[in-house]
């Protein structure tokens, strides 16, 4: 009969758990070995507390092992393992709690195997892609990646090229010089967007910006007709139109038309049209009904249509919007029309309420017409009269050139 033998688990010690060791190789005498066992010194963190190092020191190699982290076997979080010692004599086993450690061979002056993780973890994800297109890409893929680096490279060269150009010439000019060289082409690239054609270079003031740029010879004898019904309006269809609400800057142009001579008739064409694009600058959409209630011709709609609103897709429909932009732009053209009717003089006061937008925005834009700025003079008995606050425009010869910078306004901090 066999003989029967007990065993007894001795529980978890407090010095280290005993270790199955698994070497690179045999050992021909375990007897010249020295092990040593180090454990965290950091108790508080759970990862760290259970970590034990394990050293093998011979006379030619030192193997060392980790029960957790690079380089050891992921069954150690996995599994439970114990090992059995047992007592001939007694015939008794006790069983203590074990960890597996993979020994490796270190060699003085290798580098750890725990750097490695750090170097890949700083990689991004392009580099790692990369290097598995390196790897095990297919031809087609290395291809494409040794194309993407050489343009890469190119584009690298370029910018180094464009910062040295870029260097060359702040050094050359100055900061301060560029900067108001960019401010200065901003500024005429937005205001080509919007202002009307102009000609800095005229002799007389009224060629600056040429009526025929406002109005076309062919506009001009479209409006015959509407202008027509302007000038045989009755002193009670006038106060209507004030009633109804009528710009303020046509109604007071339209109050000094007086006879039937050619002149007259030029300023009624033109106080028509005025009031069209002041119409047009309080619509948000405008369809191709717009202006018939007044007669408009067809080539004056056309022409409001095109370089005074903007096509936009809605709905499964085109719409004509008219958005700030497009405002600015009206305000520019009727104050060069106004410039035309008023002796090269403008109120803007009336302009920029007809128009519904800022005192502001429009000091803007008789600035950048380069019109110079006042206020109406008094009366001559000296006595305030509502009008005196308004603000006037004036063309006058040279062009005025305001300073971009003095123009900008810091944002005022929210308290």
């Amino acid at each position: 009969m066999a003989e029967s033998s007990v065993w007894k688990y001795c529980g978890e010690e407090n010095d280290g758990d005993n270790a199955v060791l698994v070497f690179n190789g045999n050992l021909k005498n375990t007897e010249q070995v020295d092990f040593t066992l180090y454990k965290s010194s950091d108790s508080s963190n759970p990862r760290k507390r259970n970590r034990r190092i394990l050293v093998a020191e011979t006379d030619r190699l030192c193997y060392v092992g980790n029960n957790l982290g690079t380089g050891s076997f992921k069954c150690n979080t996995l599994c439970k393992y114990y090992v059995g010692v047992l007592d001939k004599t007694t015939r008794q086993m006790e069983v203590h709690d074990a960890q597996i450690f993979n020994m490796q061979p270190h060699f003085p002056g290798e580098a750890t195997a725990e750097k490695e993780p750090l170097e890949s973890s700083s990689k991004s994800y392009r580099d790692k892609v990369d290097s598995l297109i390196e790897a095990f890409g297919t031809n087609k893929q290395k291809r494409a990646l040794n194309a993407r680096r050489l343009n890469q490279v190119g584009s690298d060269t370029l910018q180094r090229a464009v910062a040295r150009a870029a260097n060359t010439i702040i050094d050359q000019k100055g900061l301060e010089v560029l900067e108001q060289d960019v401010a200065e082409t901003e500024a005429q690239t937005d205001n080509l967007l919007y202002l009307p054609p102009c000609h800095a270079d005229a002799d007389q003031p009224q060629d600056v910006y040429l009526f025929d740029d406002l109005i076309s010879p062919v506009e001009y004898e479209a409006l015959e007709a509407p202008g027509r019904k302007l000038l045989e309006l009755s002193p009670e269809d006038r106060e209507k139109m004030a009633t109804d609400g009528s710009p303020l800057s046509v109604l007071r142009l339209l109050s000094t038309l007086s006879g039937d001579d050619e002149s007259c008739d030029r300023k009624a064409r033109c106080l028509w049209y005025l009031t069209q694009l002041l119409k047009l600058a309080h619509q948000r959409s405008i369809t191709r009904k717009f202006g018939q209630d007044d007669g408009c011709p067809r080539i004056i709609q056309n022409k409001l249509m095109k370089n005074f609103t903007v096509e936009t897709f809605n709905n499964g429909r085109i719409q004509n919007m008219v958005p700030t932009s497009m405002r600015i732009k009206l305000a520019a053209y009727a104050l060069a029309l106004l410039l035309h009717l008023g002796d090269q003089t403008a109120d803007l006061t009336l302009l920029h309420r007809d128009l519904g937008i800022t005192e502001n925005k429009m000091l803007e834009v008789a600035k950048a017409m380069g019109l110079k700025l006042s206020k109406r003079p008094l009366a001559e008995d000296g006595a305030a009269a509502p009008e005196d606050e308004h603000r006037l425009a004036m063309l006058e010869l040279p062009l005025i050139k305001y300073d971009q910078f003095a123009q900008r306004r810091k944002r005022k901090k929210m308290k």
